[in-house]
């Protein structure tokens, strides 16, 4: 496992976007997201309609810088009306999976990244709606499953971002070192899904690897990726914990975003 397909990536950002309106059909919009305490269900799905209509926006125009949010057209719907939200979340996953094919993942474009390309916000933009349907189905208490290969690579994607942070002297990351200290998440139904994080003094390294650790997180696939991404509390019974829980609780206190 590792990149899909740039074709893969607009395609899941339309599937999942289906299933978020799905998710969103019929549950209380009002009703908060325990993941992300300080949204509403309805402010949830603005939230992602608004990201995808940004980085549509960045892929459309080849913004050769950031993209200020008022510029981008098509604001979002007023009131409460459940089917004037649906609409607009349709449209917005539509215009910015067509912005994406037609410009092809070569193309330059602004991003936050050092990959400068339209590749780079077609992933980002399937697995910000994948970690964000887990919201919504944390909240709307129905159930919530996702592709191994989304799965996998929304755990690369992070570990990247965390990366690329780090080097860049974010303080949410500065403390991401220790030599000595490492992490293994292990995939118990998946082949080969397994990841081996090792803290140095200059910084964190990682690899896909079995290896003995420090802390090992053990488990569905799926809920290995929840966890990661502080989705599913560690001391869940859907995975286990073998070792110094207290260093991934470390880790997880430190890479808190999104």
């Amino acid at each position: 496992m590792g990149l899909l397909t740039h074709e893969r990536y607009c395609d899941e950002i339309v599937r999942l976007t289906d299933e978020l309106r799905a998710t969103l059909m019929g549950a209380d919009l009002d009703a908060t997201v325990p993941t992300c305490p300080d949204w509403t269900l309805r402010e949830l799905a603005l939230h992602v309609g608004r990201a995808q209509r940004w980085a549509g926006e960045i892929v459309r125009t080849r913004a050769p810088e950031a993209v200020a949010p008022e510029k981008v057209p098509a604001r979002a719907p007023e009131g409460d009306d459940p089917a004037a939200l649906d609409a607009w979340l349709a449209d917005g996953a539509a215009g910015t999976a067509a912005a994406l094919r037609e410009a092809g993942p070569q193309t330059e474009v602004w991003s936050w990244v050092r990959e400068q390309r339209a590749g780079f916000w077609a992933r980002r933009m399937a697995i910000e709606t994948v970690v964000h349907l887990a919201d919504a189905a944390l909240a709307a208490k129905v159930p919530y499953t996702v592709a191994p290969e989304l799965a996998a690579d929304t755990i690369d994607e992070r570990l990247q971002i965390l990366a690329f942070a780090q080097a860049q002297g974010d303080p949410r990351g500065a403390e991401l070192r220790g030599a000595g200290r490492s992490l293994h998440l292990h995939a118990t139904d998946v082949p080969d899904a397994e990841w081996l994080i090792e803290l140095g003094e200059d910084g964190f390294t990682w690899r896909r690897a079995h290896g003995k650790a420090t802390v090992a997180l053990r488990g569905p696939l799926t809920d290995l990726m929840l966890v990661f991404n502080r989705r599913l509390a560690p001391d869940s019974d859907r995975v286990e914990v073998l070792g110094d829980a207290g260093l991934l609780d470390f880790w997880l206190a430190r890479t808190a975003f999104g």
